[in-house]
């Protein structure tokens, strides 16, 4: 039964030894987070975040030796009164004043002097007081809450005005104390809400808690690794929220499959240790196949182009690798021991019993003796029943009429599928932040009255010496050119490196920063005003970046990139499941449904997030697009995820096809003793997505809506209905293998027939 079956072998060896395995695993845990910690953490710098000419004018800048400090801007502002007012001035000047005695500022340069004059708005109703932030930029945000308690102050003082303070160090102490911790409270309810669904699952305490323990110690782990190998790719600021997702997901769902089957067998009579090595063989053999589709899905953004993608990629794939390994190892020595054990804990898999649970916990410290009293009553509701009631009244329509279910399912996901073809992509801003933070208010305003000064292109200029006379003609004559544009304005500012190598020129473009606007304003920078003079000084080199120069260049490359990431992950996950299940038709089939899959959430999250639907009940504010990133970020995730589903159960229609049941009836039986896995498997995954669609980050939110839904149709639409109506049409073409293909080794699992009724596991509606 298990001869070639990598899994059987793991599992018997595994439950042989379950001291060794457990203790392995917990060594290996440890030494994971020790070796993660004791190296450190490199994370990607500016250029490595960007791409294209942005990432080269950001690494000039990485090397020029700049030492800015963190700029801050004190906006000034009167619906009535303009400059010339002396109240105005007389405002402005208590502003900079009160900024010169904070040990924190330094080089406050007030609008009213002549150095200062660009920094009146074109109306003159409002102003900014500039100045620095003392000491290392990326440490300012820890040092700027004196200044802004002060500018604080001085808008209480000044009710007439707006008063109110942004930059660089302000906005990251802005944003790490309100979405810092909003994210941080999202990630301490993954945990428990996954206990409490697998409660709901299992009940039992030992058998919910077993996958929650394995899933968050392989997230630990795997953080610990991500940490080490950031010393050769650097690791992204989201890698670790992406590990933890991840990881939780599959995590659980490998466990799931493997703990359900385990007890389905015992349950159909076999003792113990059959019981599990049966499970090995087949769920176990599943979970190793659908994590190799995993890990190809996720090693499909390290061609992304972007470092970013690529750390992500190789976190996602730390954490699915060590999820299975968990799952094929760990997992089978814990069950080995525990045995009936495992049903520790037991309570009632009710609605009414999880809150009565829920009651008990709040009121009763003794509340697990309460527990323990409602074994009888879970184990008399259970009776006899071998599979779903609920999964059975589904699949009976659709097998009865697969041709019409195929068709209504098929036009269903198309019809969600449609919006997707107007699909519009940018980088976020703040200006996509919740306006519900008082900041995010002050950059507006500040955007408003000087345009694209918060967001100004940066022409990064190398040259031998960008001081000399001929160097500085040539840089006004570019600003010149740029202001008669009318798409480019003032303040023009330069900042010069210390061996006088580079200069940057800070360039306000016409826009928000990311509109047709912007994008055009930036096009004639590039294609226009810098040829025709900078680009005409012998022995200089020049480059663009900025926060619109950054959108547009991601954007190419990802519409560059994504072809040749999709020809990666399909190709070789057909590869994959042609070598699995020896058909070239089940591999065709299970792409074209996930590829439905992630086309009907790409349709949801424009129909939501860029055509602005439901912002009342998602809590966000449309900014008319998908966050850049997320497009291509789903299709890889969603595909592996996908796969997961679509590899355990097709799995289970092939066993039972090897055993000698006719089509028909071995994807009847397969899905309607799978489903309610599958089911449970995706009411981990949506809430888990679910609480990061909370969040108030525009990026996140929509990454967590898309997962959701993606989740949702795919285990209910596609699962329940597309490939059971798809298979039952295919009938024997499902298994059809050319003879040329005949020498394929075979991997799916083989046994013998099982007994009908005793082979499934009881489960509740």
């Amino acid at each position: 039964m298990d001869r070639g079956n990598l899994a059987a072998r793991a599992g018997r060896w595994s439950a042989a030894h379950w001291k060794t395995a457990t203790v392995a695993w917990i060594v290996f845990v440890i030494a994971s987070v020790a070796i993660g910690r004791a190296a450190g953490v490199v994370k990607l710098s500016d250029a490595e975040n960007a791409t294209g000419e942005a990432s080269r004018a950001q690494a000039i800048l990485q090397s020029a030796g700049f030492s800015q400090p963190a700029d801050e801007n004190v906006l000034v502002q009167s619906k009535t009164l303009t400059v010339a007012d002396p109240a105005f001035r007389v405002t402005i000047d208590r502003v900079a004043a009160r900024l010169r005695t904070l040990p924190q500022v330094q080089e406050v340069r007030s609008p009213l002097t002549r150095a200062g004059a660009r920094a009146i708005s074109p109306d003159r109703h409002a102003a900014l007081v500039q100045f620095s932030i003392r000491g290392k930029a990326d440490s300012a945000d820890k040092r700027i809450q004196p200044v802004l308690d002060s500018v604080a102050t001085l808008q209480k003082q000044n009710p007439s005005f707006t008063v109110a303070e942004f930059g660089f160090a302000s906005a990251n102490h802005e944003l790490n104390n309100t979405i810092g911790k909003d994210f941080q409270k999202a990630e301490r309810l993954t945990v428990p809400i996954t206990f409490l669904i697998l409660l709901f699952v299992f009940g039992a305490f030992v058998a919910a808690g077993i996958p929650v323990l394995l899933a968050f110690t392989a997230v630990l782990a795997s953080i610990g690794l991500a940490e080490a190998t950031s010393h050769l790719a650097h690791l992204s600021d989201s890698t670790n929220s992406v590990i933890l997702l991840m990881g939780m997901a599959v995590g659980v769902d490998y466990s799931l499959f493997y703990l359900k089957r385990e007890r389905e067998e015992r349950r159909g009579g076999h003792g113990e240790g059959d019981a599990l090595q049966r499970a090995a063989a087949t769920s176990g053999q599943a979970v190793l196949i659908s994590g190799g589709t995993v890990l190809i899905a996720m090693a499909g953004m390290l061609l992304s182009g972007s470092k970013i993608f690529t750390s992500i990629g190789i976190g996602a794939m730390l954490v699915v690798f060590a999820a299975m390994v968990g799952s094929l190892t760990v997992l089978p020595a814990l069950l080995g021991k525990l045995g009936d054990r495992v049903e520790r804990g037991i309570v009632a898999v009710t609605a009414a019993g999880l809150l009565q649970v829920l009651r008990l916990v709040g009121q009763k410290p003794s509340w697990l003796v309460h527990l323990r009293e409602r074994k009888t009553y879970l184990r008399r509701i259970k009776g006899d029943r071998t599979e779903s009631r609920v999964w059975a009244r589904i699949l009976a329509p659709v097998l009865r009429h697969p041709a019409i279910s195929v068709a209504l399912s098929v036009v269903f996901l198309v019809v969600l599928a449609l919006p997707v073809r107007g699909i519009h992509t940018k980088l976020l801003s703040f200006t996509d932040l919740p306006r519900s933070i008082p900041i995010v208010n002050t950059y507006i305003a500040i955007q408003k009255e000087f345009p694209g000064a918060q967001t100004p292109a940066q022409v990064v200029l190398k040259a031998p010496d960008v001081t000399t006379p001929r160097m500085q003609q040539a840089i006004g004559v570019f600003e010149q050119r740029a202001l008669a544009t009318g798409r480019m304005f003032q303040p023009i500012e330069q900042f010069v490196n210390p061996a006088h190598t580079v200069v940057r020129i800070e360039v306000p473009l016409a826009g928000n920063g990311d509109n047709s606007a912007s994008v055009a304003a930036l096009e004639t920078l590039r294609n226009d005003v810098l040829p025709s003079t900078l680009g005409k000084v012998a022995g200089t080199t020049y480059a663009v970046t900025g926060e619109t120069a950054g959108t547009h260049d991601f954007n190419q490359t990802m519409k560059d990139r994504f072809p040749l990431v999709f020809a990666f992950v399909l190709g070789l996950a057909f590869l994959l499941l042609l070598a699995t299940f020896r058909s070239v038709v089940v591999p065709l089939t299970a792409i074209v449904l996930n590829l439905l899959s992630v086309a009907a959430a790409y349709g949801v999250l424009v129909w939501i997030f860029q055509d602005g639907h439901l912002q009342g009940l998602l809590g966000f504010h449309s900014n008319g697009a998908v966050v850049t990133w997320l497009p291509l970020f789903l299709f890889t995730v969603l595909f592996g995820l996908s796969m997961d589903y679509q590899v355990f159960i097709v799995s289970r229609i092939k066993e039972l096809v090897d055993r000698g049941e006719p089509n028909d009836a071995a994807v009847e039986h397969g899905i309607r003793r799978t489903a309610s896995t599958v089911t449970s498997a995706a009411a981990v995954m949506v809430a888990v997505f679910a609480v990061f669609a909370s969040l108030r980050t525009l990026d996140i939110k929509q990454l967590g809506v898309g997962l959701a839904v993606a989740i949702l149709l795919d285990a209910t639409v596609i699962r329940g209905v597309l490939l059971p109506a798809t298979m039952k049409l295919l009938g024997d073409w499902n298994w059809y293998l050319p003879k040329a293909l005949d020498w394929l080794p075979h991997v799916a699992p083989e046994g013998k027939a099982e007994r009908p009724g005793r082979d499934a596991e009881p489960v509740l509606d």
